[in-house]
């Protein structure tokens, strides 16, 4: 990590503050994700570390910073190219680890990339979950988009998330998707009060949405100006502070501040 202006640079002594966000695909996940990276930016909760964990990695693309290899390609590269003199394949994993991160204002990005081919990767995915472990010493919040069936947590590459985030919109689908990444994140061990609803896209005078006795921990409204950023191809994270979705993904960015805050063994 490169130290920017307004930075401390120093070396957390406490663990980080993790959420992951799954979500089945068109929910707008990596929009929330990417306005969720930039709302602790805003909070002063610098500098964050965003991890693009699903496979259709697009993640880069909402935040406006250019990635050049994932983490699937320096994978497999560990195995296939010849490693330079000197250096053995655990410190020359670790070497092209830093380089895969992408630095920006504010935040750093990494991208986990595909699944895993074909052919043994245990040990290189050891090593990966070894360097994650010391990159995010640097950081006070990780962020991670993540896939609907969250594989990589599964395989304990990025750790156990500290919350979970469920995007979903309104629909009678995402209810289902909801309930079922529910039971997965249960079978991973997270705790009920560690798993959270988003509903995105949420239009105006649309009927409530009954899921039980929960109530989701932030409502997004539908946003003309996402849309409108999404067909020009500009970083959604971007749009004008006073928008409406970025209003209400900030109020999350303050819950989640708070519950972090609360936290045992998390930032000060």
């Amino acid at each position: 990590m490169i130290l920017r202006k307004g930075e401390t640079g120093h070396i957390m002594e406490k663990h980080p503050f993790t959420v992951a966000l799954s979500g089945k695909g068109g929910t707008g996940k990596t929009t929330v994700s990417s306005l969720l990276i930039r709302s602790f930016i805003d909070l002063g909760e610098k500098p964050i570390l965003a991890v693009d964990a699903d496979p259709n990695a697009n993640l880069h693309e909402a935040l406006g910073v250019p990635v050049r290899e994932t983490l699937g390609s320096m994978r497999e590269e560990a195995f296939t190219r010849h490693i330079p003199p000197g250096m053995n394949r655990h410190d020359y994993v670790r070497f092209r680890f830093r380089q895969a991160l992408v630095e920006a204002q504010g935040f750093d990005l990494i991208a986990m990339g595909r699944p895993e081919g074909s052919g043994c990767y245990c040990f290189a995915n050891d090593l990966l979950s070894e360097c994650m472990i010391q990159l995010e010493r640097d950081y006070h919040f990780i962020v991670i988009d993540t896939e609907a069936g969250m594989e990589h947590i599964s395989r304990g590459t990025i750790g156990k998330p500290d919350m979970l985030l469920i995007v979903s919109d309104p629909g009678a689908r995402g209810l289902r998707t909801i309930s079922r990444i529910k039971e997965i994140a249960t079978q991973l061990g997270l705790e009920p009060g560690r798993i959270h609803i988003v509903f995105n896209r949420f239009k105006s005078g649309t009927a409530p949405v009954d899921i039980g006795n929960e109530i989701p921990i932030a409502i997004i409204p539908d946003d003309p100006r996402v849309e409108a950023a999404d067909l020009a191809a500009t970083p959604i994270s971007d749009i004008p502070f006073d928008s409406p979705a970025r209003v209400a993904v900030l109020n999350l960015a303050r819950k989640i501040h708070q519950r972090a805050h609360e936290s045992n063994g998390k930032p000060d």
